[in-house]
This record gives C-alpha cells, sequence and structure tokens, in this order.
C-alpha cells in the first residue's frame, strides 16, 4: 500500500497488488517510489484501488502499542564522515555536502509495517507519506516538497537551515544558517531559470513545533510542458538533501557517505503521486523505515565550511526525536 497526504487534505491511498511502470501512465492515479540514487527502472507504481480517507484507521492501520530496542549511535563514525567533508571543502571539491545519521532498533514484538498506523495526523506545512511492499517500508511527515507540477506550472521550495524553537530570534539572524539556506535556494533558481520564468518569494521561517527551518517558495512558469521524470533529475537531490556542487563524483561520495553509515536507501528519495494530470513529490525525510522487525531513523545535516560538529550531532538527535515523537516512540 502506498499514501500521500498534503497539510490538512485527504490520505489519497493506493492498494496492491501494483504494477510497475518505467513511465507514468497517460491516465489514472499513479505513485512515484524511488531510492536515492534513482537505480529503479519501474518507480511508477499503479495500485489496483485508489480511496480518499480522513484517517488511516479507514483502511486498517489503527495505532498500536509499541516498544523499540534502539542501537547506540556512533558518533566516532560521524565525526570522520565530518572530518572528511570538512578535507574536501577546504580543497575546493565541494561547498557542501549532506551526511546522515542513522538510529536502529529492533521492535519488541509486531512488524514495522503496523507503526504507519502510529502516525500522528499531520496539517500544514506537513505532507504525510507512507509506502509498505511485504517485509520492507516507510513511512513518515516532511515539511519539503520537491515540486509540484500542474501543466507548466512548476511549484517548489527551498527548505535548509535548522534550529529548535525556541531558538527563534538567534536563528533569524545566524550567517552560517543562513548560508546554508542561500546555498540550495540560489541553486534551485539556476537549475529551473533555463526552463522556466522564475519568482522567488524571500525568505521566511517554517515552524514546525519543535524545530524551525528557513524557507523559500520558489514559483516557475515553463516555457514548454516538461515530462516528471525529467524535472525529478533535474531537482533530485537539491543540495539540501545532496551536494553542492552536484556532480558525478561529489554524489558518488555522498553515497559512499551514506552507506557507510548505514543510511537506507529511500531516505531522501522523492516520493510522489499523479493524480488528475497533477503530480506532487515530496522529499521523504523525517520518516521511519523498516524491514521485518529492524526499524530505522535516519537524519542528516548541511555541513559547510562554518559548520561544527556538535552543533550537527545535535541537530541530528532533534530531528530524529521530531521522528520518534510523531510516530508514538
Amino acid at each position: 500500500m502506498a499514501f500521500i497526504k498534503a497539510g490538512d487534505g485527504p490520505y489519497v491511498v493506493g492498494l496492491g497488488p501494483f504494477t510497475s511502470h518505467a513511465a507514468a501512465p497517460d491516465a489514472g492515479t499513479a505513485f512515484y517510489c524511488n531510492d536515492f540514487t534513482l537505480s529503479d527502472p519501474e518507480p511508477w507504481k499503479v495500485p489496483t484501488e485508489t480511496r480518499e480517507v480522513e484517517s488511516l484507521e479507514e483502511i486498517g492501520l489503527a495505532p498500536v502499542s509499541s516498544s523499540v530496542t534502539w542501537q547506540d549511535l556512533d558518533p566516532e563514525g560521524f565525526a570522520a564522515i565530518f572530518a572528511e567533508i570538512n578535507e574536501m571543502i577546504g580543497r575546493g571539491v565541494i561547498e557542501k555536502s549532506v551526511p546522515v545519521a542513522t538510529e536502529h532498533g529492533t521492535l519488541e514484538s509486531g512488524h514495522g509495517c503496523s507503526l504507519m498506523g502510529n502516525l500522528t495526523p499531520l496539517g500544514a506545512p506537513f505532507y504525510s507519506y507512507g509506502w509498505s511492499d511485504g517485509e520492507r517500508g516507510f513511512c513518515g511527515g516532511t515539511p519539503e516538497l520537491l515540486f509540484e507540477l500542474d501543466g507548466r506550472q512548476l511549484s517548489t521550495m527551498a527548505l535548509a537551515g535548522t534550529a529548535k524553537a525556541d531558538e527563534r530570534e538567534v536563528f533569524a539572524v545566524d550567517g552560517k544558517e543562513i548560508r546554508e539556506h542561500e546555498f540550495v535556494a540560489q541553486t534551485l533558481v539556476a537549475k529551473l531559470s533555463d526552463i522556466g520564468s522564475v519568482t522567488r518569494a524571500e525568505r521566511s521561517i517554517m515552524d514546525l513545533g519543535q524545530l524551525v527551518h528557513f524557507h523559500t517558495s520558489i514559483e516557475v512558469e515553463l516555457f514548454a510542458l516538461r515530462g516528471v521524470d525529467e524535472l525529478i533529475r533535474r531537482l533530485h537531490p537539491t543540495p539540501a538533501l545532496g551536494p553542492l556542487p552536484r556532480t558525478e563524483q561529489t554524489l558518488q561520495m555522498l553515497a559512499d557517505w551514506r552507506q557507510r553509515m548505514q543510511c537506507p536507501e529511500q531516505f531522501g528519495a522523492p516520493f510522489g503521486l499523479l493524480k488528475d494530470g497533477t503530480f506532487r513529490s515530496v522529499v521523504a525525510i523525517r520518516g521511519l523505515h523498516w524491514q521485518g522487525a529492524e526499524v530505522a531513523i535516519p537524519s542528516g545535516c548541511g555541513v559547510i565550511e562554518a559548520s561544527r560538529l556538535v552543533n550537527e550531532w545535535r541537530e541530528l538527535r532533534l530531528k530524529r526525536e521530531a521522528v520518534k515523537a510523531a510516530l508514538g516512540l
């Protein structure tokens, strides 16, 4: 099964079995599900049945009492990767990259899929999402939209820079966080300016309860119609989740760093829904991943020259705590 919920709207649910396709269907509903490296040759998943519901309990996903035995994270492994990124920045190979730390655990009883019903109903600005395929799956509530496409109108966002909600005032003038955000916003504008007329809003602060982020809305009137798959490959990964500059070399570095920290393949990947001719893809962050009773919560942070290890390690923990709270863990 699969679902996406935008803000205060209903859950759009796809029930299987699914058929997989290399290209989006001409009509009907399809989910886009791929990994971070976009390696699936048939990422379009067409459900047998589609439903719109106000609650996941309507499709049998009720909250359950769950307990997870968590493993301690390895700060030394992350510190080593942080040092390697700093070395690459010092050598001028990259300006930014996004390492990931993953907390692993084991359910004391049950299957990871059962936790989907625990997902707190989240309104705007969150997008709730989930996917379950046999023994594996993921679910979460992400604040980040990769893009929405309706004809020639494309909407996207820059979402980068993080702080605790009670640090909002100092966050608003934090030079490091502003620079990190501007890397993302300016790169997105550059990537889109050759295919459409771009309108960038002013930078604002998005309030997510426990956390705040810098947020910039970007609207594009495309010069011509563009395919969804082409736009996904153009925009993913954005500098909020990927390296800057984005080259074959820097992407491979990031893939190696993610693998060393046992990052789930779908973390930060595009997860989308095509319905009634409109496509919306979220960035699959702030979520739980599972295989059987084994569960994982990954979190990433943007590292630039001004970043400091202790601050980034703290940010990673705050993001994982927000996911645990949303899932009653």
